[in-house]
């Protein structure tokens, strides 16, 4: 094969990487598909059932906490492991944490709820623990020179990523109305660990980049705190004092990150939004009825495959035929400030919805289509395109810590999602949203006005970002 098809074709071990992505997905979207009937629903039949706004603050908080913690997968694999290394091992502690729920059966109603809490901190560790590598891995499979083949690889990233939670969101439910939460547990953990063993197939192919300790690189936090509180000089600038102890490279791959940690600092408020897919719109379809497709019977949890669904189609779509007929207007910012308003607009559509239900109406849980569709959209334009802009910007030495800080985002969201669920539920009864449900149309409205507002704030910090990769800034 000569050079020029090699440059033109991915790297062969790629396939391992999507291959794992596909498989861990499924067992991720699997187990918090049925999630919100678990703790809702389940645990109530043994006496520690708890209402909505319950169960969405659990599902807040562990998905915090599982994007939290990519910021240590981050440290172990830069600095001690790697990166091949940090997923494997902590694969394997996800693979635990998934065997822990399939056995809450053998318990008693605190005993399930024991193994609840220990499954989902172990999930939380396992699943953000690998986040910020997969993805940084992937791309340094790439050479330089194949650098124009990265928007698809990212594309066929996350296809892969919906491949398997399309089909979780299917199977799972299936499992466990007819075979019970614990069968339906153990599937995601039989799926995460195939995961792991296609991964490891994969060794021999990979390319091993060394860690920041083997070069003896300075990170990111080093470089900062230590200027910040031991070389900052009066009449110098930050940077200046920071080249009196640290390398020009070490200080510049440093400068790298704060740029794109202020354009993050907008992004929680889509995850706040996003992630509600998985909890108050599935209890929001609960009070709608279902609906017989093909001999499938769809409630609220398959749903939720819909999303997917659409994602293996949009995904073709926005890549090879949108971005490129929109040119330089569709460079990641531009693209990701498009996604921010259309979640607004998916919020809107599910505050009309449940306000027809609060006045009586009986609707098919189809109708859920159209708010899917949109934040489905929306999910494309802000999530695939982060992760390739976060990996295009990102210094060589920092790409699994940007990648950390941008899975950061997922977690402040989903914690203010947590809180902002909580405060309100103790909310003085004549205060505005007072005892109002998560699942509420003023509480959806409350949403879609506060991410119109986040959009905006958005569009004009991206306006004054510049890119390091001048190709992105055009739009390639």
């Amino acid at each position: 094969m000569n050079s020029e098809t090699k440059t033109h074709r991915w790297p062969p071990q790629i396939k391992y990487i999507i291959g794992n992505e596909a498989c861990e997905r499924f067992s991720y979207y699997g187990m918090t598909g049925i999630l919100a009937g678990y703790v809702s629903g389940q645990l109530l039949a043994g006496g520690l059932g708890k209402s909505q706004d319950y169960a969405t603050t659990v599902i807040a908080m562990f998905k915090s906490v599982n994007y939290f913690t990519p910021l240590l997968g981050a440290w172990l694999s830069d600095k001690i492991l790697g990166r091949y290394k940090t997923i494997f091992w902590v694969s394997l502690l996800y693979c635990l944490g998934h065997g822990t729920l399939a056995c809450s059966d053998f318990f008693g109603p605190e005993g399930k709820l024991n193994c609840l809490f220990v499954g989902l901190t172990l999930i939380a560790f396992g699943s953000g623990g690998i986040k910020p590598c997969v993805s940084a891995f992937m791309g340094e499979q790439f050479r330089p020179e194949q650098s124009h083949l990265m928007q698809k690889a990212y594309g066929a990233f996350y296809w892969a990523i919906n491949f398997g939670s399309f089909f979780s969101f299917l199977v799972v439910p299936w499992v466990k109305n007819h075979h019970g939460y614990s069968a339906a547990f153990g599937v995601p953990g039989i799926l995460m660990a195939i995961a792991t063993f296609i991964f490891w197939r994969g060794k021999k192919y990979y390319v091993i980049t060394p860690t920041n300790r083997e070069t003896k690189h300075t990170g990111f936090f080093k470089v900062v705190f230590t200027t910040l509180f031991k070389l900052r000089e009066p009449g110098k600038k930050f940077w200046e004092s920071a080249r009196v102890r640290f390398t020009e490279n070490e200080v510049s791959a440093a400068r790298s990150v704060l740029p794109i940690l202020f354009v993050f600092a907008t992004i929680p408020m889509f995850w706040s939004l996003y992630d509600q897919t998985n909890s108050t719109w599935v209890l929001q379809g609960e009070q709608m009825s279902n609906v017989n497709l093909l001999g499938l019977d769809v409630g609220a949890e398959q749903m939720q495959s819909l999303n997917a669904l659409l994602i293996l189609m949009f995904v073709p779509i926005f890549t090879l035929l949108i971005y490129p007929f929109m040119g330089r207007f569709a460079s990641p910012l531009k693209r990701m400030s498009y996604g921010l308003f259309l979640a607004a607009v998916a919020f809107v559509l599910v505050a009309w919805l449940q306000k027809r239900i609060e006045a009586g109406e009986h609707l098919s849980v189809l109708w859920q289509t159209w708010p899917y569709v949109v934040v489905t959209a929306a999910e494309v334009l802000v999530s695939t395109t982060g992760l390739e802009f976060a990996f295009r910007e990102a210094a060589p030495e920092m790409k699994s810590l940007i990648m950390s800080f941008w899975l950061l985002t997922v977690a402040v969201g989903n914690l203010f999602t947590a809180l902002l669920t909580a405060a309100l539920a103790h909310l003085p009864p004549g205060a505005a949203n007072a005892g109002s449900a998560s699942v509420s149309s003023g509480r959806f409205m409350l949403y879609a006005w506060m991410m119109f507002g986040v959009a905006i704030l958005f569009s004009l910090i991206a306006s004054t970002y510049q890119y390091r990769d001048k190709a992105a800034a055009a739009g390639k």
